[in-house]
């Protein structure tokens, strides 16, 4: 069966983006994507390797749409406010694109070079923004380790409705990256 005109691996990954935010990571399955699509799933296998294709094909736009997208937020910028546009566009990323978001949170299978790739390009660039806090090489490991965690628990409690509060979710978050912050630059290697 030859390709459907138009239909490419990256208008696939796009519309299977559009479903896993609009309806959740579930609910992306060959089926549904077709019927997006207006397609039959067997088409699809000319672009996808099954499912599982089309969800690590997910983790890797997802983790190189978050690379964009905290890059963007602190070009030009270092030290602390850089860690903290770094870390609001990443809860901003969960907060826009939650069903995508949860495919960066998989680990790669070993080999699968193209999600090791797109997970380092993200870890290069926070070691980057940690790098003036003097943590020495395995300190920044366990930076980048606490980062993430408080980025992911702030981003996924909003995300299921955990802040009923009726207070400022973005200062919340200033806060918290403040005491990262303030943590982290008492652990300076002498």
């Amino acid at each position: 069966m030859s390709p459907r005109v138009g239909l490419d691996t990256r208008t696939l990954v796009l519309a299977a983006a559009e479903l896993a935010d609009e309806q959740g990571m579930g609910e992306v399955t060959l089926a549904s994507l077709a019927a997006k699509l207006g397609v039959r799933s067997p088409s699809l296998y000319n672009h996808v390797n099954g499912l599982a294709g089309l969800r690590t094909l997910l983790a890797v736009h997802g983790l190189e749409q978050l690379h964009t997208a905290m890059t963007k937020a602190s070009a030009g910028i270092t030290g602390d406010a850089a860690v903290h546009a770094m870390g609001q566009a990443y809860v901003n990323f969960a907060r826009q694109h939650p069903g995508l978001y949860e495919t960066t949170l998989q680990a790669p299978d070993q080999g699968n070079t193209a999600l090791e790739e797109a997970g380092e390009q993200i870890l290069s660039f926070i070691l980057h923004v940690l790098s003036g806090y003097g943590l020495g090489e395995e300190g920044e490991l366990h930076a980048v380790r606490g980062l993430r965690s408080i980025l992911h628990g702030f981003a996924a409690l909003e995300n299921k409705g955990g802040f009923g509060l009726p207070l400022d979710l973005g200062i919340s978050l200033s806060r918290l990256i403040d005491t990262f912050i303030a943590g982290i630059s008492c652990m300076k290697t002498v």
